[in-house]
């Protein structure tokens, strides 16, 4: 059986302030099961039942950018499979340096084979490169996404982003069409780009060889990251996305639902906003 300190997650609890110095590699193997078991099963009943703050947005939009192969593509597989209850790569994805995502795809994820839709939807795009290299997303394109101009299956032309002159241009989208949590996703061994962040490939990134003298650099990294992005550690997830497995893990489910908890708490932070930004405006204040 796997040690419980050779796990992604037993990484992630280390970091925890309340728990330095507690010997949890003390917790047999079959009691972390059941306990982790318990937190999977939380998690999955709380993305289930999660409702909006607005009618008019019943699943909220995430959009995922970042370098190409950073794993974005590969973090919506991964969310599929766990709500599939097995292995899925509907998503294109790669390890190249060319992006494998030339369209903007939203895709819904449903709650096993044949089951009703989950309440948010991914959205995925080319990934950003170099300037110099033209092959990533135009920074105008990003900035169109987000405000909802965008249609699915749009496809991006790094040397000329969509315009209002194009027949797809969606002139006047609906709240429902923006985009209402941005995640950017980094690679764990190219930390180094900003709303949340989602660190992928944890698996191989040298400062995470599975060995408990080394979970401190780990911490400091992360800090450091959220430093230089200007984001509080809480806005920091880390994940292993599936790739080459063939089965699901509690391991890679519970860092990849934790994350996504997160990605809604911050869609609903934003609704909350723009709702009452409406009520000011219905009803502004009034100074005496």
């Amino acid at each position: 059986a796997c040690r419980f300190s050779e796990t992604p997650l037993f990484q992630l609890l280390l970091m925890h302030p309340n728990l330095s110095g507690f010997p949890l590699d003390s917790f047999s193997f079959c009691f972390f099961s059941f306990f982790a078991s318990r937190v999977k099963d939380e998690l999955l009943k709380y993305i289930r039942n999660y409702e909006t703050l607005t009618e008019s947005v019943e699943e909220p939009k995430i959009l995922l950018i970042g370098q190409i192969g950073a794993g974005k593509s590969s973090f919506f597989n991964s969310v599929k499979s766990i709500f599939r209850g097995h292995v899925t790569l509907q998503a294109g994805s790669g390890q190249g340096d060319t992006s494998m995502s030339n369209l903007y795809r939203t895709y819904p994820v449903h709650d096993g084979k044949g089951g009703k839709r989950l309440p948010f939807v991914l959205c995925d795009t080319m990934g950003l490169e170099q300037e110099k290299n033209d092959e990533g997303i135009h920074k105008d394109d990003i900035i169109s996404v987000i405000k909802g101009h965008v249609p699915d299956l749009y496809e991006f032309n790094p040397k000329a982003p969509i315009t209002g002159y194009d027949t797809r241009y969606r002139h006047e989208p609906s709240l429902g069409d923006k985009v209402h949590c941005v995640v950017f996703v980094i690679n764990a061994d190219k930390m180094s780009i900003p709303v949340l962040v989602l660190i992928t490939k944890v698996d191989e990134a040298s400062i995470i060889p599975y060995q408990l003298s080394l979970s401190y650099s780990l911490f400091f990294q992360v800090t450091k990251l959220g430093q230089e992005l200007g984001v509080p550690m809480s806005a920091i997830s880390l994940v292993r996305n599936y790739s080459s497995e063939t089965d699901l893990d509690w391991n890679f489910d519970i860092l990849i639902l934790n994350a996504l908890k997160q990605m809604l708490r911050a869609a609903d932070d934003l609704l909350d906003a723009l709702i009452l930004q409406q009520c000011n405006k219905l009803y502004p204040c009034t100074i005496f």
